[in-house]
């Protein structure tokens, strides 16, 4: 399977994961997980969507094991920032426990962010931006 969609599947499942969580906050008017359903949804929905977009559109043949390790680290940081921030602000796991856990996820979304960068500048097509012809003048005669 394609990276672009294999990043659109997995943006879509955290899109599941964010909005379910985001209705089970309005029925039990309970909003303390808002942090985590804005992460789910920013991290997870948003960036794998914007990756996968990036790979259908700009990246011509990227080293492959970069790429793979590019979506491999950005989907484990992904689910850990989610299932810890969940933890976290359900009181089920105590701060200082899960504080190293989120920091190293963290920088692992950060790691996943340069490693796509290096593909575009490397990897990048030049041709992505669609060209916009301007418009003949009628000719006379």
């Amino acid at each position: 399977m394609n990276l672009d969609r294999r990043f659109l599947i997995w943006g879509l499942s955290y899109a599941t994961a964010g909005i379910v969580l985001g209705i089970y906050m309005a029925a039990s008017q309970n909003h303390g997980e808002f942090v985590t359903h804005a992460h789910i949804l920013l991290i997870g929905f948003v960036l794998s969507l914007v990756y996968g977009i990036i790979h259908k559109l700009w990246l011509e043949n990227p080293n492959r094991r970069v790429a793979n390790i590019q979506f491999g680290l950005h989907q484990a940081a992904a689910i850990t920032i989610s299932v810890g921030l969940f933890l976290l602000y359900g009181n089920l796991v105590p701060a200082p426990v899960l504080d190293p856990i989120l920091g190293i996820a963290s920088a692992g979304v950060l790691l996943g962010m340069l490693l796509m960068l290096y593909m575009v500048v490397r990897y990048g097509k030049g041709k992505a931006v669609l060209e916009v012809q301007e418009p003949r003048s009628p000719r006379a005669g």
